[in-house]
């Protein structure tokens, strides 16, 4: 707990302005993948993601004022496909499923942030999306055994989250310099 401060503090600096898009669909999918892991009985999971919906959804309702509110075609095409995932997921009602679920509408939500990172990388806060990543390595340090349901979201975060940093990083330098 604690990767969104970073973010949280650009955007009360104007410095950072979040694609909302991302951030409602990362404060949806935490919540239904809390609940999710809640019924599977993996609480450890649970913490993680329970704490990261927290997070996003205090993101959210900065980005309502501060962040891009606006939709693009491509934002709507990433939230209509977020949403019929999560519509999917409820049809199949299994906690693994859902889980595996998460993983895949989390990266279509996630890719109005990415393309917003490449573009402006500026307006982006890498520090959030690194703390994010180690949070997933302490997440999977924490299981004492490994099973989809309580080690594939946390995988996935680790990797989209260095992937974003990493960009964002990339992309300032080359910004900058360019």
């Amino acid at each position: 707990m604690g990767a969104a401060l970073p973010y949280i503090w650009g955007i009360l600096k104007c410095n950072t302005k979040p694609n909302i898009v991302s951030w409602i669909t990362w404060t949806l999918l935490t919540g239904i993948a809390t609940s999710a892991e809640i019924a599977a009985h993996e609480y450890i999971a649970a913490i993680f993601t329970g704490s990261a919906m927290i997070e996003t959804l205090g993101v959210v309702i900065l980005g309502l004022k501060h962040g891009y509110v606006k939709y693009t075609n491509f934002d709507i095409v990433c939230q209509v496909g977020a949403i019929i995932g999560i519509i999917l997921w409820q049809i199949f009602n299994s906690p693994t499923v859902g889980v595996v679920a998460s993983v895949a509408i989390d990266l279509v939500g996630a890719l109005p942030t990415i393309r917003h990172s490449w573009l402006k990388p500026n307006e982006e806060t890498w520090q959030t999306y690194a703390l994010s990543g180690f949070g997933g390595i302490l997440a999977l340090a924490a299981l004492t055994n490994f099973n989809p349901i309580n080690s594939s979201y946390a995988v996935y975060i680790v990797l989209v989250n260095v992937l974003l940093a990493s960009l964002i990083l990339i992309r300032t330098k080359t910004y900058r310099t360019g």
